[in-house]
């Protein structure tokens, strides 16, 4: 099972910051087993809605140069509150830096007023081709999905 823990992107600005949202449906699949009688968001989930962030931050501010950015460090995670079926969580991250291969980030998630979420975290970016050659397809196929993807996702004007 593959999860999308982002469904709007409502602010961005490449290499700087975004803004994104995340509604939580009791319909989610996860939420029957975390915790049967007292569903929540579970904490991995997110944590990774805060990378999410930043991965679209990351493509859209190299023009989509990676096919791949994944998580390199996760530091001073804090997780404040929990966030329930029926909430809806912003995630704001802030650059701090984004290179060539890595970048790093702060960010936090909030419910209304109240924080649920903040973390300290690095990404790093990449092609397959960088160790083979013959993933030329694959990172092209993955960056067309990604650019179909944000689409999707990324604010109206």
């Amino acid at each position: 099972m593959r999860f999308i823990l982002i469904d709007k992107v409502i602010e961005l600005e490449p290499g700087r910051y975004i803004r994104a949202i995340k509604n939580v449906s009791l319909a989610e699949e996860y939420l029957a087993d975390h915790f049967p009688t007292f569903p929540v968001l579970p904490g991995v989930l997110l944590l990774e809605g805060l990378i999410e962030s930043a991965s679209w931050l990351v493509r859209i501010s190299e023009n989509f140069a990676h096919s791949m950015v994944l998580l390199e460090e996760a530091r001073n995670v804090k997780y404040k509150s929990f966030l329930a079926p029926g909430g809806q969580i912003e995630y704001n991250v802030q650059a701090k830096t984004i290179e060539e291969n890595v970048s790093s980030f702060t960010g936090q998630g909030k419910c209304g007023d109240e924080m649920i979420i903040e973390a300290k975290f690095a990404l790093r970016h990449f092609n397959l081709t960088d160790k083979d050659n013959k993933m030329a397809a694959v990172d092209s196929a993955v960056i067309e999905n990604l650019k179909k993807r944000w689409d999707l996702l990324k604010p109206r004007s």
